[in-house]
């Protein structure tokens, strides 16, 4: 629920049912829903059997420590206050978990990022993003495949996108979308002067194939040959496919496999996946007219800073969250910028419930 607490009951309510569906003989005709279910029955099974277990014991806690103080069991009351140490740590990770409230947060995430303003030094921070993004999935369980790639003319990347899967993968990239900006001792002024370079994110949930409807009419489908290596996850054959949706000028690729017919219906998934955001964005729109708020569009808003010339400082702009050792976010560790967009975005729905 939104506020970040864990409805249990409902979630026990919840295991029956998938257990029921994980049992059923014919689960795995249809692999990508065997495996959803199977992953959110892991997940269900393991936050339910974490409260458990935390309750049976502090409870057990509780009541050894009524006991040491009884019998001035110094010992003893030191054993419980270590259990209990562990148990906090156990609970800290609990908070976090409760913070993934979106109806969207544990589905798969699909992240673009786009070469912006500041030429070659763009691309080249583009590249460096995904080498963060890539290194912060490698180390926190998260699986991705890279579906379109496109090199730069003499550095680093124009644009790339991701299909990336794992727990929570949208809530925890939510945060992620938006603009990054980068200061820097340029690498490509041979006057070695400060340069800075932007770099845009985006960040949408995949969707259901039930979920939105699209006519083949508005449709513009072509193929062609990928650009660049991309690295190991992009083939280099003629299958790369492009499909345009001709009413919202949305256009998105896809190259990773080497059937043109798999890319295809990759491609049809994240062009779903993408309309479905349009349609939510005219959906907050409507009622932010309706409201009179203004708010800043999502892509266009400059969400985080990074400077390594003339200081070493991390700074996301939403949260006031500030990080010294710039070289290790650099490196992928963005499981604290994470958790304190999750905690912003909590108190923002507490306030607006309220």
């Amino acid at each position: 629920m939104p506020g970040g607490s864990f409805d249990v009951e409902a979630k026990a309510a919840e295991l029956e049912k998938l257990r029921e569906r994980a049992a059923a003989p014919d689960l795995w005709e249809d692999p990508d829903n065997a495996t959803k279910v199977t992953r959110t029955l892991a997940r269900f099974e393991r936050i339910i059997g974490k409260v458990d277990r935390l309750s049976t014991s502090l409870d057990d806690s509780e009541l050894l420590l009524e006991m040491a103080d009884e019998e001035t069991d110094t010992a003893a009351r030191s054993e419980v206050v270590d259990e209990l140490v562990s148990t906090e740590a156990e609970l800290a990770t609990l908070e976090v978990e409760s913070l993934y409230f979106g109806e969207y947060d544990d589905h798969t995430a699909i992240v673009s990022i786009h070469a912006g303003a500041g030429g070659v030094d763009a691309q080249d921070w583009t590249e460096m993003m995904l080498r963060m993004y890539t290194r912060f999935m490698e180390t926190n369980g998260f699986s991705f495949e890279v579906d379109q790639y496109s090199e730069g003319e003499e550095a680093g990347i124009k644009s790339v996108t991701m299909t990336i899967e794992g727990d929570y993968a949208y809530g925890t990239f939510e945060g992620e979308r938006g603009v990054h900006r980068l200061v820097r001792i340029s690498p490509f002024d041979s006057n070695s002067r400060r340069h800075t370079s932007f770099a845009a994110v985006d960040v949408i949930p995949q969707v259901e194939d039930e979920e939105i409807e699209v006519i083949s009419d508005d449709l513009r489908i072509d193929t062609f040959r990928s650009q660049g290596a991309g690295g190991q996850h992009v083939n280099t054959t003629d299958s790369a496919v492009r499909i345009t949706h001709i009413p919202t000028n949305t256009v998105v690729e896809c190259q990773a496999e080497r059937s043109q017919i798999q890319n295809r219906a990759k491609a049809m998934v994240m062009l779903k996946a993408r309309l479905a955001d349009l349609a939510r964005q005219e959906r907050q729109n409507e009622l932010d007219s309706i409201r009179g708020e203004q708010n800043e569009a999502a892509w266009g808003r400059q969400i985080r800073s990074y400077v390594l010339q003339p200081y070493q400082m991390a700074k996301d702009l939403r949260t006031g969250l500030e990080v010294g050792n710039v070289q290790g976010v650099l490196d992928g560790a963005l499981a604290q910028f994470s958790e304190s967009y999750l905690q912003w975005r909590r108190a923002n729905q507490e306030r607006a419930d309220n």
